[in-house]
């Protein structure tokens, strides 16, 4: 079993960056993709960008070229620096790895709040 904390999350003004952090523990050897998803009041939750364990990136074009998702393989650490932080990125933001054995493990989310 892998568990997940995360930290980071917190209020900004539009403009302003925030980073938010994932730990893993546990069966950790497992782990493969490591991401972070947002959902929204309202809203299905949606990928906001994700990371291999080869270190290839993949981002919603909503958030290209404003955040940036980095890992840390021998610390089972992911981290999303988000800059330039809209109005429209506030919502829940919640770590997500996929392990080798096909299975998927959430964070506990964290609230991320953008006023205008």
């Amino acid at each position: 079993q892998v568990q997940l904390v995360e930290s980071g999350g917190g209020s900004v003004q539009a403009g302003g960056s925030l980073r938010l952090s994932c730990a893993a523990s546990g069966s950790t050897y497992s782990i493969n993709t490591m991401a972070w998803y947002r959902q929204a009041p309202g809203k299905q939750r949606e990928l906001v960008a994700g990371v291999s364990t080869g270190g290839s990136r993949n981002y919603a074009d909503s958030v290209k070229g404003r955040f940036t998702i980095s890992r840390d393989n021998a610390k089972n650490t992911v981290w999303l620096q988000m800059n330039s932080l809209k109005p429209e990125d506030t919502a829940v933001y919640y770590c997500y790895v996929a392990t080798s054995y096909g299975s998927v493990r959430w964070g506990q989310g964290t609230q991320v709040t953008v006023s205008s």
